[in-house]
């Protein structure tokens, strides 16, 4: 949408990006960016990745996702450290650019972080919709407790009307207790559970969302309950056991998995251990079950039994910033707000 001057770009801030964002129906926002991506309405390119040691030692990355949705074009730029959490700071940041879909030019700049935390948190829950519905969900565990969590738990309790207990697992105590205490006084009727072991809490729900920085895979097939999903979120916390032997296997985008060789799905895919949707896997492998666009638009053949347990994969599609982004500047431009800076 062309609404600035050429002569400025918009800025807006964290604050103001939440702001503008309350209300903003993000499951269903995700669903359709989903779908239209599906019918080639929207879409993204290949992201870039710039990997480094900082000079403290820790391993930082910074990612830039293009896509566009609609008439909304731009980038997100995503970049973190693992090192950050000792430094008492959040461990990612970054900022999304959107262009004028007519001139190029960029036209806003806003703080990335809200908004990427939000449409993770509406792609693991369109996802969940789309498997076993979201009023089914009553109890739910989240492995790691940082901004992420938050962040679907905000959604669940949104979302999820039948919610009763929710179990949290974090190595960093103090981290898990921050969660807990702001979830119970949100939710004073729920139950809130501080799980002592990562498989105390997995056991404990019918749903896990892990939101963690590990880097190496421990959540085993056995750990899962009889009819349980597993979301990770963080790439790395199933293991290949868990992979390879959960009944439904989902990702958002098959391509964008297949090209990383970081992520384990990523390289047991390089490898051949796993085949993509529609391929035939060869023996003693398995083949990716579906893409989410063509799980929520109700092409997944297969049922899902009561029983069957689900890992969905989501790489993360910054075609979902976007969207989001395009909204929240819409609405920057209808109020008047954000810092105009000169080009």
């Amino acid at each position: 949408m062309s609404t600035d001057a050429d002569t400025t770009i918009r800025y807006l801030s964290g604050a103001q990006v939440e702001e503008l964002g309350r209300g903003l129906r993000i499951v269903d926002l995700v669903r359709d960016t989903l779908l239209a991506c599906r019918a080639g309405e929207a879409g993204l390119t290949p992201e870039a990745a710039l990997r480094w040691t900082t000079p403290g030692g820790a391993a930082a990355r910074s990612l830039v996702l293009p896509g566009w949705s609609g008439a909304g074009y731009g980038c997100k730029i995503i970049n973190s450290s693992l090192g950050n959490h000792g430094r008492g700071i959040a461990r990612a940041a970054g900022l999304i650019v959107l262009a004028d879909p007519e001139t190029a030019h960029p036209t806003c700049v806003m703080e990335g972080a809200r908004i990427s935390a939000l449409r993770t948190a509406g792609v693991s829950l369109a996802a969940v919709d789309a498997v076993r519905g979201l009023g089914s969900v009553t109890s739910a565990a989240f492995l790691g407790c940082g901004r992420q969590a938050h962040v679907h738990v905000e959604l669940l309790l949104a979302e999820c009307p039948q919610l009763e207990r929710v179990l949290l697992y974090d190595r960093d105590p103090a981290s898990r207790g921050r969660l807990a205490a702001w979830l119970r006084a949100a939710a004073p009727g729920l139950d809130v559970v501080e799980s002592a072991e990562a498989r105390e809490a997995v056991a404990g729900a019918a749903l896990t969302v892990a939101v963690t920085t590990t880097s190496e895979p421990y959540v085993e097939a056995d750990w899962v309950p009889e009819g349980g999903t597993f979301v990770n979120v963080s790439l790395d916390d199933a293991s290949e056991g868990l992979l390879m032997e959960c009944d439904h296997l989902f990702v958002d985008d098959w391509e964008l998995v297949r090209g990383d060789g970081h992520r384990l799905l990523g390289r047991l895919a390089r490898s051949g251990r796993v085949a993509g949707p529609g391929h035939p896997a060869p023996a003693g492998c398995r083949a990716v079950d579906a893409e989410l666009p063509a799980l929520v638009a109700g092409e997944y053949a297969r049922t899902v039994g009561d029983r069957d347990r689900v890992v969905v994969n989501p790489f993360g599609m910054g075609v979902h910033d976007i969207a989001l982004a395009d909204l929240v500047h819409a609405r920057a431009v209808a109020a008047g707000v954000g810092t105009r800076l000169p080009r």
